[in-house]
């Protein structure tokens, strides 16, 4: 039934994503209404939430223009479970913003395969980037997923490996304009965001641990999943999933390196896992097992969700 209502893509299906989306953020915000009487919180609360919702739409139409998913609402499914295991993240707005742009960049990476307009896609892919390290620093990290497509693409042409660098210096150029405008201690800044912690000790309660157990699970099934389905796929698609599969890995690395650790981080995994768990679904198989995946998966992230309350 669940597998028959997201087999297509159809504004209804949106609308009841956005629907669950604002039910959840709300039932999340109203834990605490101290924010309800400034002008400013309500503000950034509702500009989250947007946020959220463009990326949504943003992994939307990455999976369906690149032929990741065959035009279902699946996706969008799924990156909605997956922010269910961890509901502190509805309240980060700068990993979210930070994700958003990583998303934005990865839009431009995966559709480089097309190779038009490619020295574009490079240089707004690592610019994106850059000014997502502005609001995580560790984002950075997905610099390298701009080489690799790289070395898959347009190894040839040397201009290519520049640009990067050259978007490099014209984030930096932002960030300096941005520090002297709101009297930013740069140095400061940079030795903050640059910490590496890999402990992982930081849960207050035994439900952050469970729905990261969970999760890591969860992931582990998708991404074997999608190493033993792999060969099995057009060969005109096998880049564009590697690539999916190499951001999930640096989202991953993200959050064992980042120094303010929390389960909030693994959101630069949501986008590549939904993905992947697509790819799973829309795999030629029993109905009974798609739909055994699709309610366990619910039942896992409602449980995560309304424990972590």
């Amino acid at each position: 039934m669940i597998t028959s209502v997201f087999k297509k893509s159809t504004p209804l299906n949106f609308a009841l994503v956005v629907i669950l989306m604002l039910v959840f953020f709300l039932m999340y915000q109203i834990q605490d209404l101290s924010w309800f009487g400034s002008a400013f919180l309500i503000f950034k609360k509702a500009t989250t939430f947007i946020i959220l919702l463009a990326s949504v739409f943003l992994i939307d139409f990455i999976a369906r223009r690149n032929a990741l998913s065959k035009d279902s609402s699946y996706t969008i499914l799924f990156y909605f479970l997956f922010l269910l295991f961890f509901p502190s993240v509805l309240d980060n707005t700068n990993l979210i913003i930070s994700n958003f742009f990583i998303l934005l960049a990865l839009r431009r990476l995966i559709s480089l395969q097309s190779l038009k307009a490619s020295k574009e896609k490079i240089f707004d892919a690592s610019l994106w980037i850059f000014l997502a390290s502005l609001f995580h620093f560790w984002s950075i990290i997905f610099i390298v997923l701009v080489f690799i497509s790289i070395i898959f693409h347009v190894a040839r042409d040397y201009r290519n490996w520049i640009l990067p660098f050259i978007a490099f210096f014209i984030a930096i150029i932002m960030f300096m304009l941005f520090a002297t405008v709101f009297n930013l201690n740069v140095v400061e800044y940079i030795l903050k965001s640059v910490k590496i912690n890999f402990n992982i000790d930081y849960f207050t309660n035994s439900y952050q641990n469970g729905a990261l157990s969970i999760y890591a699970t969860v992931a582990l099934f998708f991404v074997i999943s999608m190493f033993a389905t792999l060969s099995s796929r057009p060969q005109l698609l096998h880049t564009s999933y590697k690539k999916i599969i190499a951001s999930f890995f640096i989202g991953v690395l993200i959050y064992v390196i980042s120094a303010n650790k929390s389960n909030d981080l693994l959101v630069f995994t949501f986008a590549p896992l939904a993905t992947m768990a697509t790819s799973h679904i829309e795999v030629p198989q029993l109905k009974l097992k798609q739909e055994m995946v699709l309610f366990v998966l619910i039942a896992c992230s409602l449980f995560a969700f309304f424990s972590q309350l």
